[in-house]
């Protein structure tokens, strides 16, 4: 296993245009704003599905249209449409995004124990007021579930951004593949994978943070 290029210190200058750690921010960047994005379309109509029970084969059959779908196809396509840029990769990495925190959401609220929630009711707790402080804190430990494997796939998928000429981590796979450097390959390979697992660790240490120590969490 040639680790040349991995371990060389010239491709890890910081503020070198196609160091590691430049890559990395910018494969960071895409894999942020996709989830960000994503979150923001997803997460009311799952919260709003959930507490209605309205639309349901929506977030049931979302997971699986999601995954049916070809990411690199879908950025082909809308390169095609849109044009080369930031915009068409944003949009192919979203619809990653989307299925598994609609259904994670949709998932997290309908397996709420419903006598819980009535209580709430009985309260005198508005509508909103039980969403907001009673069934989406229960659901919070599904729900964050559902974004960790959001935000892995998109890590790992963001690669697809160097298809079409823009930066990130699969600018070591491409240009190494173009110039049979199999030793940036691997860099590439190793670099994402290890970036992956980092991510998921940060998520996992901010789902105990933010979820209730009487919740069960999902690691």
């Amino acid at each position: 296993m040639n680790l040349s290029y991995l371990l060389d210190p010239a491709h890890w200058e910081l503020g070198a245009p196609y160091s590691i750690p430049t890559l990395i921010l910018a494969h960071l960047g895409y894999t942020v704003l996709a989830l960000l994005i994503g979150t923001v379309v997803a997460l009311p109509i799952g919260l709003y599905i959930g507490h209605t029970g309205r639309g349901s084969f929506l977030a049931i059959n979302a997971g699986n249209a999601g995954r049916s779908l070809p990411t690199l196809g879908l950025l082909m396509l809308l390169v095609t449409l849109l044009g080369l840029g930031l915009l068409p990769v944003l949009i192919a990495l979203t619809v990653l995004v989307i299925p598994p925190i609609l259904t994670s959401t949709y998932a997290g609220m309908r397996s709420l124990d419903h006598r819980v929630v009535d209580a709430a009711r009985g309260m005198g707790m508005r509508s909103w007021q039980v969403l907001t402080r009673v069934e989406l804190p229960m659901a919070l430990p599904v729900l964050m579930g559902g974004f960790r494997s959001a935000a892995l796939q998109v890590v790992a998928t963001a690669t697809v951004a160097a298809a079409v000429g823009l930066s990130g981590l699969g600018r070591l796979l491409i240009d190494g593949l173009a110039v049979n450097d199999y030793s940036r390959v691997l860099a590439g390979a190793i670099v994402v994978a290890v970036l992956a697992v980092l991510v998921d660790l940060f998520l996992s240490l901010v789902q105990r943070w933010i979820v209730s120590p009487g919740l069960k969490g999902t690691d």
